[in-house]
């Protein structure tokens, strides 16, 4: 397999969608289609009447076709649903999913993946959230069973993938470990799917992807490439100018004027240090210009991973009003991205675009009431007296205060699920008549623009490739 120069990087929810994907797969790059959450935008394209046809007729390739039956069956709603009615829920995730619910799972991943490769040979992956761990067994099988070429993953290390990927290629029971919050020394937790048990019948072996992991250091690189066991096919190194989330400051937490974390020369990757690791690179966060990319590759670097560029095209699952209105603002020189360092449930820094309307908004985020229903950034705590709960900051804060989380942990904090659905067009819309707002994120640096798109004006997916190439 050749090895991709750019890696369009993987942003959730929906942002990195199978036509995005699709589109820089089709340049000969590696594109990455976000496998946060596709069980819940699944089942609202199939309520939202699936135009196009599109999800019915990767379901008709899925190798389980009674599974692909009950899916279509339980939630497609032709011509879509009344404007009033809210989408049907699916099930949270947890430790003990019910059979549906990991089939719902798999055959998500599955279609983001077939939709994103069909037509083309191009390379394409898909990106998941180590901090996500009750989910990822049975999204990496569906993404396996569409033949995904690469799995990356961030938000944690992904010590236990390789194993996973290994099982998973030969269809035997598969597991990760969950961190319980609370659980005494010994007492472990897992996430599993069992192929066999779930589906009765398997195919032949499946092909491994490549895993790349997302990490901000080299010390994490080195811990990770030490072993066999734990060991990827490459890295990710992003620095914390990249979208979305990115690692804490090392050492004490110092803000500055904004309120914004301060990093500084202990926060930078040494690249000699991965490079001595014999492991394929790419450097993320700022990195979308041709010299950037120069510049990486003189450093060792097989590329670089880009994100905001791409999330900004035509192709991207960006709810089209908001890519516009992000694209004015930047042609006007009003775009802004915040780095949060209380928005995320995570705890972890999060990029946030104040625009109007949006959570990020002091006044949106204080009418939205407080509402957990897709709990994908649930941390999973142990009871008194036994057993696993799951809490989250952004969810009601008498709730979160009575399974013994604290106070401070929920000023500020935003429902990241229900917002980012949104930015992906996908809104639930509630019995009261409101409608969740979107939450937007970018990377910091969106200089760029001025010379991709100097007009302001639309652009595709193949138009950054061949600007990052040089063309």
């Amino acid at each position: 397999m050749t090895t991709p120069v750019v890696v369009q990087g993987g942003m959730g929810v929906g942002v990195s969608g199978w036509r995005l994907a699709r589109a820089v797969a089709r340049t000969g790059q590696l594109g990455v289609v976000s496998g946060v959450a596709l069980d819940v935008l699944l089942a609202r394209r199939l309520q939202s009447g699936d135009p196009g046809g599109h999800v019915r007729r990767a379901l008709a390739h899925f190798p389980f076709g009674d599974v692909a039956r009950r899916i279509v069956e339980r939630y497609h709603v032709p011509g879509g649903p009344a404007a009033e009615r809210p989408f049907r829920p699916v099930p949270r995730p947890g430790l003990l999913p019910r059979p549906a619910t990991q089939e719902l799972a798999v055959a998500a991943n599955f279609v983001e993946v077939f939709l994103a490769k069909e037509g083309h040979d191009g390379p394409v992956g898909v990106n998941y959230l180590e901090k996500i761990q009750v989910a990822t067994p049975a999204a990496v099988y569906g993404a396996m069973l569409a033949g995904v070429d690469h799995v990356l993953m961030g938000a944690g290390l992904p010590t236990e993938i390789p194993a996973l990927l290994n099982a998973l290629t030969e269809h035997r029971p598969a597991r990760v470990t969950v961190a319980v919050h609370g659980a005494p020394a010994g007492e472990t937790y897992h996430a599993t799917i069992d192929p066999a048990a779930l589906f009765g019948t398997t195919a032949g072996p499946l092909r491994r992807p490549r895993l790349l992991a997302i990490v901000s250091s080299a010390t994490l690189a080195g811990y990770l490439a030490r072993d066999a066991a734990t060991r990827p096919d490459g890295f990710v190194l992003e620095s914390p100018n990249a979208g979305g989330h990115s690692a804490r400051p090392r050492g004490r937490l110092v803000l500055d004027a904004a309120g914004e974390p301060v990093y500084g020369p202990r926060d930078e990757v040494d690249l000699g240090r991965v490079a001595a690791l014999g492991l394929p690179f790419w450097l993320a966060g700022g990195q979308t210009s041709p010299e950037r990319l120069a510049a990486a590759r003189a450093a060792g670097a097989a590329g670089v991973q880009v994100g905001t560029a791409f999330a900004l095209c035509r192709e991207s699952g960006l709810d089209a009003r908001l890519r516009r209105q992000l694209l004015r603002a930047a042609h006007d020189g009003t775009l802004r991205v915040r780095n949060d360092v209380r928005a995320s449930p995570t705890g972890f820094p999060f990029k946030v675009v104040p625009l109007p309307g949006t959570v990020a908004e002091p006044h949106v985020y204080a009418a939205r009431p407080r509402n957990c229903d897709l709990g994908y950034l649930r941390t999973p705590f142990r009871r008194e007296g036994g057993g696993v709960g799951y809490r989250c900051p952004a969810e009601p804060v008498d709730e979160y205060l009575r399974k013994g989380g604290a106070i401070e942990d929920t000023v500020g904090s935003r429902c990241l699920c229900n917002g980012l659905v949104a930015t992906a067009g996908a809104a639930q819309r509630r019995l009261d008549g409101s409608v969740e707002p979107p939450l937007v994120t970018l990377g910091q640096d969106v200089g760029f623009l001025r010379r991709l798109a100097p007009d302001g004006a639309e652009y595709g997916a193949a138009d950054v490739v061949a600007f990052l190439l040089g063309g």
